[in-house]
């Protein structure tokens, strides 16, 4: 038998099997935030590797290593591009340890709680909201669209946070990209990132085209290049996200009996395992648009920064590495969405319970 509070879990949940206890704006991005910030301390290590393996294809070399290197002079970097000096996601781990320090293994933590506090802060409820609503309008009006909702809202609610907190977005991959600094020196900060942006000296060999560039672009325009690839990566990954999170946590409730038997475990590991599913394919089916938003984010030359497209980049990437090009850093990178998004999930409807409890014992 279910105890009392688990009821109350089960009689407020919808047929989206997401309980709605209407929670204010701020209780919901409040749970939201607390879920980003779990996620962002347990997974970041993965993001680093990722982060470190798309860069080194990119033609980002890593430091203090003797190879053999050769010249390409059309890649995306227009810079030294060196043989493959880290082997895979265990040897990032290990030769960042030992040439760095295990503490850099959370290089970019700072700027990810800085993302993801604000970013999920923003997604999660408007998700939720723009959910709910979407839901309640077409099971009346158009019921054959109703479960293309979650992929619908996911999509929304994702570029809206896209756009808001993107030039974090930009600080965190160029902190987790480059090893600037040795070892036991201070590297620089969100702030000290996006200062360099926006003052970088560009690489152009033409006065006019710097010209151009201080005259045209000094209003911060730096802060989101690349945020065209970003939404190309985010958008698509939140569609398939939600379209696939929504029926398996239907159907792993189903398993137990539906929402009148399971009790608040129950729920949450359901939420955990839905979301870890699919955290693992939508980031395996989006890894190449993830690491096309990592090349136009370290890009170097910042009038060929402002002109490439994401189309442009993944062609390039095409061509100088094929299809193991494209899926550069696929392992961290499903190793951590699976984990992240179940965490979030879970957490996040764990927090608008509690918080739900404590507003109705009140």
């Amino acid at each position: 038998m279910p105890n009392q509070n688990s009821s109350s879990f089960q009689s407020n949940q919808t047929t989206s099997s997401s309980p709605d206890f209407n929670l204010s704006l701020s209780e919901r991005a409040f749970a939201a935030a607390g879920a980003a910030f779990l996620s962002a301390l347990i997974v970041n290590p993965l993001d680093v590797a990722k982060t470190r393996l798309q860069a080194q294809a990119a033609g980002v070399p890593y430091q203090n290593l003797h190879s053999t290197c050769r010249f390409e002079p059309n890649t995306m970097l227009h810079d030294t591009k060196c043989f493959p000096q880290y082997k895979g996601t265990v040897d990032v781990f290990q030769k960042v340890i030992h040439e760095e320090g295990f503490s850099r293994l959370w290089r970019g933590t700072n700027a990810s709680l800085a993302l993801a506090v604000p970013t999920v802060g923003i997604y999660m409820p408007c998700y939720d909201i723009l959910r709910n609503y979407m839901e309640a309008y077409t099971s009346q009006n158009a019921p054959s669209v109703t479960p293309y909702v979650p992929l619908v809202a996911g999509s929304v609610a994702r570029s809206l946070a896209c756009v808001t907190c993107y030039p974090v977005e930009l600080a965190r991959t160029r902190m987790q990209a480059f090893k600037d600094g040795q070892h036991g020196t201070k590297l620089p900060g969100v702030w000290k990132t996006l200062v360099g942006v926006v003052s970088a000296d560009t690489n152009t060999n033409t006065n006019t085209n710097m010209k151009n560039l201080n005259s045209s672009f000094r209003s911060f325009r730096f802060l989101w290049t690349g945020l065209g690839a970003q939404l190309s990566r985010d958008v698509p990954f939140s569609a398939v996200c939600w379209a696939t999170l929504e029926p398996v946590r239907r159907r792993i409730l189903g398993m137990w009996g539906g929402h009148e038997t399971c009790g608040v475990g129950v729920v949450v590991g359901a939420n955990f395992a839905a979301g870890f599913v699919a955290g693992v394919v939508a980031g395996a089916s989006t890894c190449p648009l993830d690491v096309a938003k990592t090349r136009r984010q370290i890009e170097k030359d910042r009038v060929r920064a402002l002109r490439m497209t994401t189309r442009q980049t993944l062609v390039e990437i095409w061509r100088d590495g094929g299809m193991k090009g494209l899926f550069t850093g696929v392992g961290p990178r499903v190793g951590r969405t699976g984990p992240s998004v179940g965490i979030v999930v879970s957490f996040y409807e764990v927090v608008k319970y509690a918080l739900h409890t404590y507003t109705t014992q009140d």
